[in-house]
């Protein structure tokens, strides 16, 4: 019997998860699509998507040193009885600039060092297909630039046919941009800077080119628009190319619970907990309709390894491992210096959960702030996902509960620096609620914050303000899965608190909120009929036989929250 796959959590080698063994999401059928698309491609995917294990698949596919390793390497996988002109066809010189950092002084030295070596060593693996000068000839050279030029000239005269793959190409150039300001960045990407001069050098050197990375900008800078290569990040043939499918998640459950794994654990169960933080990715509106929803690949991993591990699912569904990658991205969106403007944009997001707006593939650094643009970076970064078609525009939303979870935390950041949050007061009520039952003092605590929070005013007024502050503060309440806007029983409720049973089986209360907004000048008869209106609202959707499901054995209890202006006006609990 064949031992059991492990999870290749962590792993982005495609040639180690091979010969090691390791489960493998096949994504092999999207290689003669690309090849039969444009010789010189760029894709955009957020981070954490597969990018990585993607090109280094890639890379093994293509490279004429591992032609004679193709049905060790791909046994198994679509493409082995598949394989197209072009495998095995090409030297490959491959970059990862996620390698080259340091501030702008010592930036340019540190990139030339690192394509040095990358191209020295590209000398060395494919020394035996040139004349026996070749070698010799590129080390002796002491510039990037002298390097490049030799392989080109040598590579025209023997015929050979060479592959750029570039692994996150706007890492160090985001890095620049967002902490040593756009006049550096614009010395980088224009004119006669050694990045664009890099760039300018890769079309005519190589046969095909793929770069991959997590925003347009840089790309847009250095080329005036992509001159260089094809955008495919929107088309509908790549939509599903990295990242895991419902299906392909499916797959690994049902492999590994054949394999004696996750016993005591249900596909539908373990598929009904990872869809609400990991899946609803779509990046092409052309393939809304006809393709399911993507899941975060590396986040599936993280799951599923720590239920095999534990025999339970984490306590925290949010990736730990991530939390690097939610600075950089905060630094990336630039959220702890945003003008009024782009704040608006942030909090219409959090506090609707949604935003229209057309996409844009292409914007230089300094239009970031221009409003489509700024929407069009959130897409990019993975904070929002193609969610309808709306005439000429889209409908963006959020995701899931994991990038959900960023929003809010900004948010609360945000009204933290004005009023400040009593956690230990808040875990307090938050439990009482869930144990016990004792729901008031869990929403006069939030309405007191909201109260104090007396800066809120400059920012959205009204009666989404209170929508997103209640969902900042709701969505940090370990006891439950803080649903906004859910349908039940044909109608939107405001909030629904479903216990989150997997990690707290003993909670014992669950909770429809309908919130109501009153105009400090609104009459007590307007405060009344708003009122019996909201009974009327909760007790329908009370009803729906989704919500019995969802409470399981808990006492749900239907709460009314009325708010004047940002005092609170009326709370009460319906049928009790």
């Amino acid at each position: 019997m064949a031992p059991v796959k492990l999870l290749p959590y962590g792993i982005s080698d495609f040639k180690q998860l091979r010969r090691e063994g390791l489960y493998f999401v096949d994504k092999t059928k999207y290689l003669p699509i690309m090849e039969d698309t444009d010789h010189f491609l760029f894709l955009i995917r957020p981070r954490r998507f597969g990018k990585s294990v993607f090109l280094s698949m890639l890379r093994a596919y293509y490279d004429i040193n591992e032609r004679d390793n193709f049905h060790e390497l791909f046994e198994g996988l679509w493409i082995a009885d598949h394989p197209t002109k072009e495998r095995g066809k090409f030297q490959i010189l491959y970059l990862d600039f996620s390698m080259v950092s340091g501030t702008s002084d010592v930036l340019k030295t540190n990139f030339e060092n690192y394509c040095c070596n990358m191209l020295d060593f590209f000398a060395k693996d494919y020394a035996t297909f040139y004349p026996d000068w070749f070698l010799e000839g590129v080390l002796k050279e002491n510039s990037m630039l002298g390097k490049i030029v030799f392989i080109h000239e040598s590579a025209r005269r023997t015929g050979a046919q060479l592959y750029l793959i570039i692994d996150e190409y706007d890492n160090f150039t985001n890095t620049v941009l967002n902490e040593e300001g756009e006049a550096i960045y614009h010395g980088l990407t224009h004119a006669y800077g050694f990045y664009r001069d890099t760039f300018k050098l890769f079309k005519p050197t190589f046969s095909r080119i793929l770069m991959m990375g997590v925003s347009p900008v840089t790309m847009d800078d250095l080329t005036s628009g992509f001159n260089i290569a094809s955008n495919i990040s929107t088309r509908a043939e790549f939509n599903m190319m990295l990242g895991f499918s419902e299906e392909d998640v499916r797959g690994m459950i049902r492999y590994y619970k054949e394999a004696g794994k996750f016993a005591g654990h249900t596909e539908e169960d373990l598929l009904a907990e990872m869809k609400p933080w990991y899946d609803g990715y779509c990046f092409s509106k052309r393939a809304l309709k006809r393709d399911p929803k993507m899941f975060n690949c590396d986040m599936v991993l993280y799951y599923l390894n720590r239920l095999m591990q534990t025999g339970a699912s984490p306590e925290e569904m949010i990736d730990p491992n991530t939390r690097t990658d939610y600075a950089k991205m905060r630094k990336l969106i630039q959220l702890d210096t945003l003008d009024n403007y782009r704040r608006g944009i942030i909090h219409q997001v959090a506090e609707k959960g949604f935003i229209v707006s057309r996409l844009q593939e292409s914007f230089d650094a300094s239009r970031v702030a221009d409003r489509e643009n700024f929407i069009s970076l959130l897409f990019y970064y993975g904070m929002l996902t193609i969610g309808e078609v709306d005439g000429a525009d889209l409908r963006l939303v959020i995701p899931n509960n994991n990038v959900r979870r960023q929003y809010y935390d900004w948010l609360l950041r945000e009204y933290e620096a004005i009023a400040k949050v009593d956690v230990t007061l808040l875990n307090e009520v938050f439990k009482g609620a869930a144990l016990r039952g004792e729901w008031r003092p869990m929403l006069e605590t939030i309405a007191a914050a909201y109260r104090e929070t007396t800066s809120v005013r400059q920012l959205i007024e009204g009666e989404r303000n209170l929508q997103g502050f209640m969902n900042a503060y709701l969505t940090f309440n370990p006891y439950y899965l803080v649903a906004p806007e859910v349908e039940l029983n044909h109608g939107y409720c405001d909030f629904f608190l479903m216990p989150d049973f997997s990690h707290y089986p003993m909670v014992a209360h669950s909770y429809i909120l309908e919130l109501k907004y009153l105009k400090n000048d609104a009459t007590e008869t307007e405060a009344a009929r708003q009122w019996t209106e909201a009974e009327e609202q909760i007790r329908r959707y009370a009803e729906g036989p989704k919500v019995k499901q969802l409470v399981g054995k808990t006492q749900l209890h239907l709460l009314i929250l009325q708010i004047r202006g940002y005092e609170l006006e009326r709370l009460g609990i319906v049928g009790e």
